[in-house]
């Protein structure tokens, strides 16, 4: 007796018109560098969204919510422009500065020479001036993917300031009425919607991962190292960078343990294996948390991301490692309410 699988009803023409200009679009952020300034719009939207809710049911519909909107979007982006600014200087007054910063860089290849495989140590810069020209060369070299959303500093400030201003300019629009549309733009919206709910789902669990594993981070680099009187050097800033690395899944546990993991090394090679054992246990039990979290939002395990972010990256860039878990999980999404995995 053969098994009979019922044929699946077939997408309308307007879906599948709006599928086409979904990809095309996600395409086109990709290729004309717009990553940064679609991210910052969804953060934007969707924060704006969440903190509308809490006042949702004290308003009544109409003016007064669409007021409350604007004023809770206008919040959320000077707070977001004040952060980005704090972590800039952060830096610069913990790291003083990029001579100072090179210069410590150099201090810690230095003591850490003699403590790496005989391999590696042709790799390491001898003095100052070649470390200042294999950064130069290495940032020539890669200039596209450092630029992402463009090759200059202040044309990326200003499209991230766009995109918020975007975002809250749309999270507005939904407050209001929505007139009377044909097929296309309803399929549109729809798509733009599990776009927007892929991005918080993604985004919004990977901050909750990131910031279990910056606690844990800091209390071993400030709390636990020093009571032995082993002193890091530059550990706040490696607090900060495991924070800003374990936004990206999967990957940003590799780059903050490997930037820790070298820094350590300047103490000692004990220090250094000690620090990367304890990383690598924490990340193992954060896993768990990782395929509970993020995946069981998306339905996607951690290979399915981390293969997803390695095309990506191979095809687009550092634009599409940082955007591959968003759009696998819109693309997932999709796929899976059409029963078609």
């Amino acid at each position: 007796m053969s098994l009979v699988i019922p044929a699946l009803p077939r997408p309308p023409t307007a879906r599948i018109a709006a599928w086409l200009l979904m990809l095309l679009g996600m395409w086109l952020a990709l290729k004309l560098g717009l990553v940064v300034t679609l991210l910052s719009g969804l953060l934007v939207f969707q924060l704006t969204h969440v903190l509308a809710s809490a006042v949702e049911g004290r308003l009544r519909p109409g003016r007064a919510r669409a007021i409350a909107v604007i004023v809770l979007a206008a919040v959320i982006i000077g707070v977001l422009v004040l952060a980005g600014i704090g972590v800039a200087s952060f830096f610069r007054n913990e790291t003083g500065g990029p001579d100072v910063l090179l210069a410590r860089l150099m201090d810690i290849l230095n003591t850490s020479r003699h403590q790496v495989p005989a391999l590696l140590q042709p790799y390491i810069p001898e003095d100052l001036t070649a470390l200042r020209a294999a950064v130069n060369d290495w940032a020539a070299e890669h200039q596209r993917q450092l630029g992402v959303a463009g090759t200059s500093v202040v044309q990326i400030s200003v499209r991230v300031l766009i995109g918020m201003v975007l975002g809250a300019m749309i999270a507005l629009y939904d407050e209001l009425p929505l007139p009377k549309m044909g097929p296309l733009a309803q399929e549109l919206i729809g798509r733009t919607s599990r776009l927007a709910n892929a991005f918080r789902q993604v985004v919004f669990a990977q901050v909750k991962i990131s910031l279990l594993n910056t606690l844990f981070t800091a209390i071993f680099l400030l709390g636990v190292l020093p009571l032995f009187d082993v002193h890091v050097p530059l550990s706040k800033t490696l607090v900060l960078i495991t924070f800003l690395a374990g936004l990206l899944p999967v990957v940003g546990n590799i780059i903050s343990n490997t930037v820790i993991t070298i820094v350590a090394l300047s103490v000692s090679f004990y220090v250094a294996m000690a620090a990367l054992l304890y990383l690598v246990v924490i990340h193992k039990l954060e896993y768990f948390l990782n395929a509970r979290i993020v995946g069981g939002e998306i339905q996607a395990r951690a290979w399915e991301l981390l293969l997803a972010m390695l095309v990506m990256e191979a095809a687009f860039g550092l634009p599409g490692l940082v955007a591959a878990p968003v759009f696998y999980a819109y693309i997932k999404r999709e796929l899976l309410d059409q029963r078609w995995i």
